[in-house]
């Protein structure tokens, strides 16, 4: 009876095991699946950006971008998740040099000035500005004297000539392993792209 009872014991410590095993990979699985589609990204750092909509949505409406408000919020969740002191990472833009910047509403009206002005340099073009947010508000001008379309292939070509060009190209840091392969390691080659992806998810919210 006893060794009856400890055959039973053991199939239902095995069956646990199994099942917990099972349950780990799925959950695994899962978490990949949601780190591909943006979604921890999004999960986690979302409400942090919501939090300051009225402030971006103040600032648009002063700027008169304020049809634009989910594209800076976007903005906001490709440069810092909300996260930090210059959550706009504007810093640059106003003063020449990273970490000038320390006080949130500071950073976005900042932010919110430097994207209408360079959407006014795009000519309405969102996306151009977008990415000339990214590169600096050159870019813009660069694609205009070009008289080529905004596409991610001039995006590769500014950023080649950009790092290609520069005095110390060690002050530079490839983001991302496509840039790595197309030697195109000023600023984030797919800055636009990712954004207008993220500004979709806050369109639907």
């Amino acid at each position: 009876m006893k060794v009856s009872m400890q055959k039973v014991m053991i199939k239902v410590f095995v069956l646990v095991v199994i099942l917990s095993i099972l349950l780990v990979s799925v959950s695994l699985y899962t978490y990949k699946e949601h780190l591909k589609s943006g979604n921890i990204v999004q999960h986690v750092f979302t409400k942090k950006v919501e939090q300051y909509r009225p402030t971006v949505s103040k600032y648009a409406k002063e700027y008169d971008v304020e049809e634009h408000v989910d594209v800076l919020l976007a903005m906001m969740l490709q440069e810092s998740g909300g996260r930090g002191d210059d959550p706009m990472q504007s810093s640059e833009s106003l003063c020449g040099e990273i970490g000038c910047i320390d006080d949130p509403e500071v950073s976005i009206k900042q932010g919110v000035s430097y994207f209408a002005e360079n959407l006014q340099a795009a000519n309405g073009d969102i996306e151009l500005a977008v990415q000339s947010y990214n590169f600096g508000i050159g870019f813009a001008h660069y694609v205009k004297n070009s008289d080529k379309e905004f596409d991610q292939d001039i995006v590769i070509q500014f950023s080649q000539e950009m790092y290609q060009n520069a005095e110390d190209q060690s002050i530079y840091t490839c983001l991302r392993e496509e840039a790595k392969q197309f030697d195109a390691c000023y600023g984030d080659i797919y800055y636009a792209r990712d954004v207008m992806e993220y500004k979709n998810k806050f369109a639907t919210k």
